[in-house]
């Protein structure tokens, strides 16, 4: 059963995600079933996943592509053709691999024991990430698509499935955004609870309380080191994990960013008037254009955002280590630093 969540006051991982979780079940990208504390495949869902994705989705798309379309353009049958070539690839790996996504999923699940404040903080970007980033890519496809010469030569229904795809294409990428935040959060929390062992391990060594931090205390600082250290591999494994699930995903949602938003400079921007290059903002179609090169270079800046600030966070974790040693002259809290 879906716990009962809050808008932007989420409490644990389920409802920090509740939002993506449910455009992705509309979308047919999320054929599992949440219990209280796991996430198992749910064959329904599977099926019609399968059915819409293999049996409707590409067949008609592809048909409609080869057979029936005619854009007029060489330059313009490049671009759909590219851009239908790759979204359709992240499609079907999606698909492919939603059994190592829920795994994923079960493992962020597991290893993401973070306050409730730190889940509440989390969800003010979350929620509002994946719900207002919806609404502007439907709000994109209504005002974008009708003036693009390429939706209008389509059937009713491969502009359905078009507008499907987009959706679906943008929803891959925030999941992917939503995972690395929450394991950059999670890094943050170690390295947080690593800077606390050290202001202790600072306030603890004077002469008064060497026989304390020799006892009980020293006693817990090893335990907590230990389960640290225990965390901090199993975050760096599910690092790995989550690499291996999105990376075909992440490769081909670049190569799309980098054709339309090429293409769309090609069309609309740059023109060569008396072999003078110049730019023009009075095209009518530039607020399409605009709407485009927002729609991608958003997504893309917000890639590149989350995975250098999360690395920079896993990396922080290697400074602080290096300031715990310096301050301790316990040889085995330093061996238990040095195996983080």
């Amino acid at each position: 059963m879906w716990k009962k969540w809050w808008l932007l006051h989420a409490t644990d991982f389920q409802s920090l995600m509740y939002p993506c979780f449910i455009i992705s079940r509309i979308l047919g990208m999320f054929p599992y079933k949440i219990s209280a504390s796991t996430f198992d495949a749910s064959k329904p869902w599977y099926t019609l996943s399968t059915i819409v994705i293999c049996g409707i989705y590409d067949i008609t798309l592809i048909h409609t592509l080869i057979y029936k379309v005619n854009f007029g353009d060489m330059t313009k049958s490049l671009q759909a053709i590219s851009y239908y070539m790759c979204s359709n690839f992240i499609i079907i790996i999606t698909h492919i691999l939603s059994v190592p996504r829920m795994r994923l999923l079960q493992t962020i699940l597991k290893i993401s024991k973070l306050p409730s404040k730190s889940y509440e903080n989390l969800s003010k970007f979350i929620h509002v990430k994946d719900i207002l980033g919806t609404i502007f890519v439907i709000v994109q496809i209504y005002i974008y698509f009708p003036k693009t010469e390429m939706f209008n030569s389509l059937n009713s229904l491969t502009r359905i499935l078009t507008a499907y795809q987009v959706v679906v294409v943008f929803q891959t990428n925030m999941l992917y955004i939503n995972c690395v935040y929450v394991l950059k959060a999670c890094f943050k929390n170690i390295n947080d609870n690593l800077t606390h062992i050290q202001r202790l391990m600072v306030n603890d060594t004077r002469p008064l309380c060497v026989s304390i931090l020799m006892g009980n205390i020293k006693r817990s600082l090893l335990i907590e080191l230990k389960a640290l250290k225990k965390r901090h591999l199993m975050l760096s494994n599910t690092v790995q994990m989550m690499n291996i699930v999105f990376s075909l995903q992440l490769l081909a949602t670049i190569v799309i960013m980098f054709f339309m938003t090429t293409f769309e400079l090609y069309f609309y921007i740059v023109r060569w008037q008396n072999g003078i290059l110049i730019i023009s903002f009075n095209n009518p179609f530039f607020d399409k254009f605009l709407i485009s090169i927002i729609h991608h270079v958003t997504q893309m800046m917000l890639l590149v955002w989350i995975c250098e600030t999360g690395k920079n966070q896993a990396q922080q974790i290697r400074t602080t280590i290096h300031d715990l040693l310096n301050n301790t002259s316990d040889k085995q809290i330093k061996d238990e630093v040095i195996k983080l």
